[in-house]
Order: C-alpha cells, then sequence, then structure tokens
C-alpha cells in the first residue's frame, strides 16, 4: 500500500507542481490560523456552557471566544515564526518553535482567564477547553507538516547522480545538514549514515538514518559497507579532524568535504529555498594545519590605531598587505603603503577602495633602500606607526645575491628605523623570521643584523632621551601558509599537473601560521611594546614537509608515491632541516598574552653595530660580495653557512674579527 501512494504521488502532477517550490510564509501563516480558527470552534461548540451569550451577549458566543483564542494564538506563532521553516524540511527545531507559540498563547489565555473570572464570576475560556484547543492546533499544525514533507519525498525522483556521503556526528546540527542535503532539489549529495564521534548513541536510527560509532580500526569497512567514500562534516567540528582524524580518513582514502557556513535552514524574506550543496567545499591543507583561532584584545588594538596615520613597507606581500587590511578595519586615519611591485600595488588600490573606502590610502611605489625617497615620504605624511614588513625571503635566491638581501634587508630596515626616529614615529615594528635564529644562510643572517641594529638602536634612544622617544619592537615567527614563496601553493601546481612533488628532505620540519593570525600577533605585539624588545610567537607544532606532500596528494583523492610520487630533491643553499625560534643562548619571558613571549636575547652595542654597518654599506657599493657576506657573518657569530659556496669564509675568520655582545649582559624588557 505504502509503494502504491508512493508511485500515485509521483504520477500526479499536481501534486508535484505542489512541492516543486517551497510554499509562501504568508500561506504557512494562512494555514496555521486557519488550523487554529477550526481547532477553538470546534472546542467551543462541543463544549456549550451557561455564559451571558444565550442571553444575546455577542462577546460570549462560541465564535466570539473561538475568534480571540485565535487572535492570540496567531500572535504567539508570528512571535515565535512558526511560519518561517521550510514545511519540507520540518524537523525537531521546527516541532519546538509549534509548541512554544502554542504553550506560550496557552498560559496567556490562562492568565486572562483568571483576571476576568474575579468580574465575571465565571471563566471566560475554560481551563479544560484551553487545553484541548491547544492539543488540537499542536497536532494539526505538525500533522500538515508531516503530511507535506511525505509528499515531498515521495514526489522526488532518486537522483542517481548524487554522491552517496557519511555525515560527520549524530546531534541535532547533523542530522538536520543530513536532511537538508537529502531533501535538496537537484541536490549533489545523498547522505547515507551519521558517524558518531560520541560515546553513545551508536547503532540507532535518526529519522531514516542508520548511526555508527566512529572507530579508527574499522573505518574502511563501514563506508565501504555503505558504498561511500566521503565523509561531510560541520565546521564546527574542525578540531576533531585536525586531531588525528584527517589521517584516518585520508590513509583509507576517504574525502573529506566541510560546510563552511553554520545556519540555521529557514526562508529568508524573498520565499526561497535554502541551497546547501554550494557550500560543502572541499577541506584544504591549510585548514587540517590551522589552530583554533588566536584571540587577541582588539579593542586595545583599536585604540592604538584609531584615527593615527600608519606606514606600511612592503605593503603589497602576503604579510604586509593582511596588516594594510588589520589595520584598516580598525579605523586609521590614514595608510601609507609602500612597495616597489607596481602591479600588486595596483591590486591593492583596488581592494581598499572596494572594501574600505572611507579609509585615506596614499600609495608609494619606493625602495626602502633610497633614503632620500623614504625621507620625502616621513616628511609629506608624518606616520605615527611603521610597521616594516618589506623584506627579501626567499633563502637559496639570497644566498646566490647576498649583496641584495644585505641592502634590502639590512640597510633598507636601518634606514627606516633612522627615519622613524628622527620624524618622531611612536612605535617602529619590524617583522622578522625564525630564520634569523641560528642562521645558516645569508638571507635569515640578514635579517638577524636588522633585529641587532634596531634593539641596539632602541636601547642607545633609551639612554640618551627623555619619556619622548620611538618604541623599535621586533616580532618573529616562522612560515606563513599561503604565503608568497610558500611551498603549499608549490605542491598544488605540481599535483595538478600530475607529479611529482619535490621535498628537499624527508625529515625536513617547518613551523606554520595562517596570515591573519601571524599579522594579528603583530598588532598585538607592538601596542604592548615598551621599545628594545623582540617578540616571538607560539607556533604550535612543528609540520614534517614530507607528511605536508603526502596529506596535500591524499586531499586530491589520489595516493601518495603511486598515483603521484613524492621525490626527495637535496636540501638547498643555505637550507636547514628545522627552524627555531630561539638561540641557544636565548630565554623567553612570558606576556599578558599566551601565544606572545618576550626573547631574552644578546646585546651589542650601538656604535660597535654602526661601525659593522658602515664597512658592510662599502662593500655593497664596491659590489665585493665576499666580503659582504664576511661581514655579516663577522656581525652574527652564529651564522654557519649550510650547503653553502659561502661555507669556507667560516674557516678564514678569527675570533677577534667577529663581533662580540656587550659582556654577558642579556636584555631583560618586561611588560608591565
Amino acid at each position: 500500500m505504502k509503494q502504491g501512494i508512493r508511485k500515485y504521488i509521483q504520477r500526479s502532477r499536481l501534486l508535484r507542481w505542489f512541492t516543486k517550490s517551497p510554499m509562501p510564509s504568508f500561506i504557512v501563516l494562512y494555514v496555521d490560523i486557519l488550523i487554529a480558527l477550526v481547532a477553538t470552534f470546534m472546542v467551543f461548540y462541543s463544549n456549550p456552557d451557561t455564559t451571558p451569550y444565550e442571553n444575546g451577549d455577542l462577546i460570549f458566543t462560541p465564535w466570539a471566544k473561538a475568534l480571540v483564542f485565535t487572535f492570540l494564538l496567531s500572535l504567539s506563532m508570528m512571535l515565535f515564526k512558526t511560519y518561517k521553516s521550510i514545511v519540507r524540511l520540518s524537523a525537531f527545531e521546527d516541532t519546538y518553535r509549534i509548541f512554544s507559540a502554542i504553550f506560550t498563547a496557552a498560559i496567556f489565555a490562562l492568565a486572562c482567564d483568571w483576571i476576568t473570572s474575579i468580574p465575571l464570576k465565571f471563566h471566560y475560556f475554560g481551563s479544560w477547553n484551553v487545553l484541548c484547543i491547544s492539543f488540537i492546533t499542536f497536532a494539526f499544525m505538525v500533522a500538515v507538516r508531516i503530511i507535506v514533507k511525505y509528499i515531498y519525498t515521495a514526489s522526488s525522483v532518486t537522483n542517481n547522480k548524487r554522491k552517496r556521503v557519511v555525515v560527520l556526528g549524530s546531534a541535532i546540527n547533523s542530522y538536520a545538514l543530513a536532511t537538508a542535503l537529502k531533501n535538496e532539489t537537484d541536490g549533489q549529495f545523498e547522505p547515507v549514515l551519521l558517524l558518531s564521534i560520541a560515546e553513545k548513541g551508536a547503532d540507532k536510527l535518526a529519522g531514516t538514518l542508520p548511526i555508527r560509532q566512529y572507530d579508527p580500526e574499522t573505518i574502511e569497512k563501514v563506508f565501504k559497507k555503505f558504498n561511500s567514500d566521503t565523509l561531510i562534516f560541520l565546521s564546527t567540528q574542525m578540531e576533531f579532524i585536525r586531531n588525528g582524524a584527517s589521517d584516518v580518513f585520508l590513509r583509507n582514502g576517504i574525502k573529506l568535504l566541510m560546510l563552511n557556513q553554520v545556519e540555521e535552514f529557514s526562508v529568508d524574506s524573498k520565499d526561497s529555498e535554502p541551497v546547501i550543496s554550494p557550500h560543502v567545499q572541499d577541506i584544504r591543507i591549510e585548514d587540517l594545519l590551522g589552530r583554533a583561532p588566536i584571540v587577541t584584545e582588539k579593542n586595545h588594538i583599536k585604540d592604538r590605531i584609531m584615527g593615527h596615520t600608519v606606514m606600511i613597507t612592503g605593503a603589497a606581500g602576503s604579510i604586509g598587505s593582511e596588516i594594510v587590511r588589520q589595520v584598516a578595519s580598525f579605523g586609521a586615519g590614514m595608510i601609507i603603503l609602500v612597495d616597489q611591485a607596481e602591479t600588486p600595488m595596483h591590486d591593492m588600490q583596488l581592494e581598499m577602495n572596494k572594501n574600505f573606502p572611507d579609509i585615506d590610502i596614499k600609495l608609494c611605489i619606493a625602495d626602502v633602500v633610497n633614503k632620500d625617497r623614504m625621507e620625502s615620504l616621513f616628511v609629506q605624511y608624518r606616520p605615527d606607526i611603521v610597521y616594516h614588513a618589506a623584506a627579501y625571503k626567499h633563502v637559496p635566491m639570497m644566498e646566490c645575491n647576498p649583496g641584495e638581501a644585505a641592502n634590502t634587508n639590512i640597510i633598507g630596515t636601518k634606514n627606516l628605523a633612522d627615519l622613524s626616529m628622527k620624524y618622531n614615529v611612536e612605535k617602529f615594528v619590524m617583522v622578522s623570521t625564525d630564520k634569523a635564529v641560528n642562521p645558516t644562510n645569508v638571507m635569515g643572517a640578514s635579517k638577524r643584523v636588522a633585529e641587532i641594529y634596531v634593539q641596539s638602536l632602541a636601547r642607545q634612544q633609551k639612554r640618551n632621551a627623555s619619556d619622548t622617544y620611538t618604541r623599535f619592537i621586533t616580532t618573529r615567527f616562522g612560515n606563513v601558509l599561503g604565503s608568497n614563496g610558500s611551498v603549499i601553493p608549490l605542491f598544488r601546481r605540481q599535483i595538478e599537473a600530475g607529479g611529482p612533488v619535490t621535498v628537499t628532505h624527508r625529515d625536513i620540519i617547518r613551523y606554520f601560521m595562517t596570515i591573519p593570525e601571524a599579522c594579528s600577533l603583530v598588532l598585538e605585539a607592538g601596542c604592548m611594546g615598551r621599545g628594545g624588545e623582540i617578540y616571538i610567537f607560539d607556533m604550535g607544532s612543528p609540520v614534517k614537509i614530507y607528511d605536508l606532500a603526502s596529506r596535500m596528494i591524499s586531499l586530491a583523492g589520489l595516493r601518495p608515491n603511486i598515483d603521484i610520487q613524492i621525490v626527495e630533491t637535496g636540501l638547498r643553499p643555505g637550507e636547514k632541516l628545522y627552524e627555531e625560534l630561539l638561540n641557544d643562548r636565548e630565554q623567553t619571558m612570558a606576556t599578558h598574552h599566551k601565544k606572545i613571549m618576550v626573547a631574552k636575547v644578546r646585546e651589542y652595542a650601538y656604535e660597535q653595530v654602526c661601525d659593522h654597518l658602515e664597512h658592510l654599506k662599502s662593500a655593497i657599493l664596491s659590489n665585493d660580495i665576499h666580503e659582504i657576506v664576511a661581514e655579516i657573518k663577522r656581525i652574527v657569530p652564529e651564522f654557519k653557512s649550510q650547503n653553502s659556496q659561502w661555507g669556507d669564509i667560516d674557516k678564514e675568520l678569527t675570533p677577534e674579527e667577529k663581533m662580540h655582545e656587550i659582556g654577558t649582559k642579556t636584555s631583560n624588557y618586561t611588560n608591565n
């Protein structure tokens, strides 16, 4: 009989037209009001009482009572928006909403009944009548929704092209997602199972969907049994996926999809049906490497930036451009964008004009090495805060071009720091790198020299200045996900090309952080700094690059070293197996932000640093590459070249030639 009803519904053009599109909200409301009117009329006429309506008082007739009670129910329905949800997708939340509306109306009616009974000497509605009306109205409203939902389900022809998927979780949100995907018109997915990650609730049913317990040992068998190779999960379940579950699924050839928007599936003002499938996205490697969002003190940052003039160098780069966006979001009065790259700067201009039309943006094509050009910008705009992100960062390329690394990363930084002090900039924040710790390459060593100069300048200024001086702050962190030159875009291109994916060494590890969280910590550190600190960030756990490549291949639906090979190419010039955030002789002190620490680092005399930099500038001007690298090694004694043509210089330098710290003291800045 059930099959016969289903076939009749599928053949009926009228019923299939009826369920083709969502029922408008006003019709749902009218039907609910009609149900309430019928229920109240039935009860009041079937249960007459001896009230004044027998003497001709119209307000006491069953019709009048039915209309009054229906009015109360209608107000409550509109208050709880029982008509808003799509009837065909009705779930537990809708039933709860209906119950709440009717319960509220019943309580109000009983209260009015009790109040009016004192002057009238009898009950206008009657408690029994109120209970009967509430029960009948609730039953009919739910029944109508169940019938409409059944008609819709029976009228839809199964789409064999839908992908069979397993939905993670057995809670109400997971069930609502599975139901919405299943009932979606022209949907892409057919949920066949709920995979429970709770200890209870497995081997049961949620509606028509079976529930199975997540078990890493049996996960492959479960997916094969239900003929599925895809898991869909909500973004709120990301922590479970990150904590080892992703490797279990990927190892068993299960594709991971995520719904990024967790919203209630309801009709908007245009009565349009929600479309879920387009919001289901392939999971990215950045999602797996990321962590729970880092919380910064946004109000504190906003107070320091709002209305101020901010200069950002390297503004078109990965880090610089994100600093620009965040500074703009905090309401800076003027933002001066400085970079050499013409096309990326043009792109930034278009983006800022679109997203922050009220912010005064100044685009300046300039090289930080050109001190006269930079000074003209300081004179013209008088920045209050400078974020210095301009630098050459590509390790092998700088190993071949040490003069450019020294000129931009060291002399460019010196120019910006000197001008900031000269023109009374409140804060100068330099973006450094973990490669500056025990450097094995020219790029990392050049950034360490920049750190040394900025810190020695801060120390010298504090000794000579009054309370008004520039606060020089350095931030040091590792690789950022998706940045220009990051390994992730390279791996993506190699996978799209069919491989091979190249890694320099099987055991090489790196720290990763997302660009937005790195930049938010830069802004936070800039606010808390008193001058002279080197802040380091909590980068989480390091990641093996070989494992990263394997994951990315698996995320693409391919098998590592079967469909796409992973090939080791050997360490590149200046590259080391692992990065550090602190030198062996350095220590850290905690700050009020648990993700930011301040380093206790060796101090150098400002005059001594300046003498070495003058020698370095002379070597740069004469293009004496050997002497440039040698001078950097004199300034940074711990700089030992690895797998590099500059390794022989380490043997040439005597201990007396190298710059030494001031005794054995270390900086000891606090964050009060």
